[in-house]
């Protein structure tokens, strides 16, 4: 399951961050790394962009990038 898939108001573990190279790395800078919790706070009507509290800050994230967060 990706961060793509969950719902509004669940909180869920990064297990997996795919991609390679900048786009990874832009991700991992934005504080989303192996083992934190991200707390889903809004998705836009058309569901980009995904609204997520990350280490106690809030962050808009792209569909395109929420894909490549692997959660469990």
């Amino acid at each position: 399951m990706t961060l793509r898939d969950v719902k509004v108001g669940q909180t869920v573990h990064v297990r997996k961050l795919s991609g390679e190279g900048a786009i990874r790395r832009r991700i991992m800078d934005m504080g989303i790394t192996k083992g934190v919790e991200i707390y889903v706070r809004k998705v836009a009507p058309l569901g980009d962009p995904v609204e997520i509290t990350v280490r106690n800050y809030e962050l808009s994230v792209r569909k395109a990038d929420a894909e490549m967060i692997e959660v469990e």
